[in-house]
């Protein structure tokens, strides 16, 4: 019953569209509405037929992000405009069937309810984390932190069962997440959303650095979604001239409009590379187009998502409301942010978006870069490819479960590594649980391995704060990073 009201009215707005005449369309919608709700073999409501049916059969002709909320999507969404999000305040280490505690912040419902490194939680609300998948466990701990939860948690080297009750508190996560050197005056700084304190907290990251003292710094903004503009502009006006343009909105109905560095700005001076990644999107397209056009920093990684649609939120009667694409993203030297969308596979009416019929642009110092959507680094960097072994002792979590068994025999200080005998207690602890590499492949992922087992040690006993550290000395875009900035 409701794919064939849909189907009746994502065609009549395809006749909408394809004619001028909109009195004349309008009355055949209200006629085909008329002729379903008297002879559809299921009772059809207006709020089906319109709210479900044509509306948004309407908008998917157009781009896969214009769309229409009922009352109740559009109240939750200007609930969550001005939310503040719950959360209990750990860290955690998801892997298939189980969830384990790296860290919990001091303060926080986890550390008041006695949750500490290395617990594992085997059950949320009664239901059993061994018996979901990574998206359900996902899921699961999403629902959780909205109201009180019961947790069933396993202490290592303990058989019996904890039960913890844990009340969600109003978490204030801030988007800069991380900030340490990776070399001899060069700052690392990993910002993992754009919001209206980001550029605030960057300063205040990059001054804890050593602000224009500072040799280099790499700016992480992989798997950063993107945010608010302002918080772009201002993260902008950082690094970039008094001046200096920084991005272009164009819309069949929007004014054109370029927003520029403020003159009042005091950019820092020091070298920069920006990390980016197919994750990378939005906002964060908007700074690292910015600071790539105007030869102020490398960009260095992987192709960004090519996100760059001005979506504009128009309040309707009834309490509905409809999100719109009204305009494009363009970089100083032209370039559209925004990859061009497939008609056939988002079933639009025509491919939206286009990319600019040009496909070589150029920097403030004349280098060449590309356009047709998203972000192209200076330098492509991948990702260490995946490999069985690598793959099989992520998956049984045998780098988590190692360092929460090593660190209830031993103590571990600041300048700890891992020695050969740590290594091969690993050895026979992956032999006990049926994991035997042969010499060769143990030898090639050694110093992986290593790496690994000092990350997983040091999430647990100093938080994961001082892991990503030591995560950082073996991750090769950072390493490239390094080699850029002279570090």
């Amino acid at each position: 019953m409701f794919r064939l009201t849909a189907a009746v009215f994502c065609a009549a707005a395809t006749l909408l569209a394809a004619d001028d005449d909109l009195d004349s369309q309008m009355k055949s919608v209200i006629g085909a509405y008329a002729i379903v709700q008297q002879n559809a073999a299921d009772p059809v409501t207006s709020e089906q037929a319109f709210y479900q049916g044509a509306i948004p059969g309407l908008l998917r002709r157009l781009d896969p992000h214009s769309v229409f909320f009922d009352p109740g999507q559009f109240e939750q969404l200007k609930r969550m405009e001005s939310a503040t999000q719950k959360g209990f305040g750990s860290v955690v280490s998801l892997l298939p069937g189980r969830v384990i505690v790296l860290e919990t912040l001091p303060g926080t419902p986890s550390a008041k309810a006695g949750l500490a490194p290395g617990d594992e939680i085997v059950a949320i609300n009664g239901y059993a984390i061994n018996r979901l998948d990574l998206d359900q466990l996902t899921e699961l701990l999403t629902e959780s932190r909205q109201q009180q939860a019961q947790l069933e948690v396993r202490r290592p080297g303990s058989s019996g069962i904890k039960h913890l009750v844990l009340t969600p508190e109003e978490m204030q996560s801030p988007s800069v997440e991380r900030t340490f050197f990776v070399g001899a005056g060069i700052g690392y700084i990993r910002v993992a959303s754009f919001d209206e304190k980001t550029s605030g907290q960057l300063k205040e990251a990059i001054e804890k650095l050593g602000g224009d003292r500072l040799a280099g710094l790499v700016l992480d903004l992989r798997n950063n979604p993107g945010g608010l503009l302002t918080a772009a502009l201002e993260t902008c006006s950082l690094f970039l001239q008094p001046g200096s343009k920084i991005v272009t909105v164009r819309g069949r109905n929007v004014p054109e409009t370029s927003e520029v560095v403020p003159s009042i700005a005091t950019p820092y001076g020091f070298k920069l590379a920006i990390l980016i990644n197919e994750k990378t999107a939005s906002a964060s397209e908007i700074v690292s187009g910015a600071i790539e056009d105007h030869d102020r920093g490398t960009i260095i990684g992987q192709a960004s998502f090519g996100k760059g649609l001005v979506q504009s939120v128009f309040p309707l009667s009834e309490g509905t409301g409809l999100a719109l694409t009204t305009a494009l993203y363009y970089t100083p030297s032209g370039r559209s942010i925004q990859k061009p969308l497939d008609a056939a596979r988002f079933e639009l009416a025509a491919a939206t978006a286009h990319p600019n019929a040009q496909k070589e642009f150029h920097t403030d110092k004349g280098r060449v870069v590309t356009g047709g959507g998203g972000i192209q680094p200076d330098m492509v960097v991948y990702p260490p490819a995946a490999n069985r072994l690598r793959a099989v002792l992520d998956a049984s979590g045998s780098f988590t479960n190692f360092a929460t068994e090593y660190l209830r025999h031993n103590k571990v200080i600041g300048d700890f590594e891992v020695t050969p005998q740590i290594m091969d207690e690993f050895r026979v602890f992956l032999s006990e649980r049926d994991i035997q590499p042969g010499i060769a492949e143990w030898s090639v992922e050694r110093e992986f391995v290593l790496n690994r087992l000092k990350t997983e040690i040091f999430n647990q006993a100093f938080g994961v704060e001082k892991g990503d550290e030591v995560e950082a000395q073996r991750d090769p875009v950072i390493l490239k990073a390094l080699d850029v900035l002279g570090g």
